[in-house]
């Protein structure tokens, strides 16, 4: 596919064929995909393609608690996890919250799962003092996640970049017998979507692109 045919219609692809996704794919994707840019080119990723039913049924719990708050605050009209603007509900409501069964079993029954993780220790954390949550260190990791997406369209393929199991992040480390210092940056189930978007809908350039402040005139053709 030409690049920007490829950027303009890679989508979150949830819903997935049984076809399998074999290991010579995998690799034809990560061989492309490991050229994203990072932080001093220092190449902090690590990826686990997970297939197994037994580390599949472990994940299923660990999902849960991220996936009733989002979908808990969705609801409330409340934007999820966010820092700005604290949740007003009540911890044991979020924990009542029934999830759509469709929405677990769609990530967890994917051909193939790719957990993606960033060595902690490789990564310049710029904004580490200041008193906001941390983005910096992402601009190390998300190039090479974007990357594997695209690489997995060019091939016919579809995936979305979860983050639902964070707030698990240590037991999932456990389970994949992951180091403490690699971060979880995403688990993004992958296979051949059961329809192919070509047509996405975005924001014009003109809505979020202005020139020489923040206030400037916003950039036209």
């Amino acid at each position: 596919m030409e690049l920007f045919d490829v950027m303009r219609t890679t989508f979150a692809a949830r819903d997935f064929t049984e076809e399998p996704v074999d290991d010579a794919t995998l690799y034809r994707i990560l061989d492309n995909a490991r050229f994203a840019p990072s932080g001093g080119n220092r190449q902090g990723w690590k990826v686990i393609a997970v297939r197994e039913t037994a580390t599949r049924d472990a994940l299923r719990p660990m999902l849960t608690k991220g996936m009733q708050r989002y979908f808990a605050q969705m609801a409330a009209g409340e934007s999820p996890w966010n820092t700005i603007h604290p949740t007003s509900l009540r911890e044991e409501d979020i924990a009542a919250t029934e999830l759509p069964s469709a929405w677990i079993n769609k990530l967890i029954d994917a051909p193939v799962l790719l957990f993606v993780f960033v060595d902690l220790s490789l990564v310049a954390s710029f904004d580490k003092d200041l008193e906001r949550v941390g983005v910096i260190s992402g601009a190390s990791i998300y190039p090479f996640v974007w990357n594997i997406l695209l690489a997995a369209r060019n091939e016919g393929l579809g995936g979305v970049p979860t983050t639902f199991i964070a707030p698990n992040e240590d037991k999932l480390q456990s389970l994949l017998g992951v180091p403490a210092q690699h971060a979880f940056s995403a688990m993004i189930p992958l296979g051949k979507p059961i329809r192919q978007l070509t047509k996405l809908r975005r924001k014009p350039v003109s809505d979020f692109a202005v020139l020489e402040r923040w206030d400037g005139p916003a950039l036209s053709e």
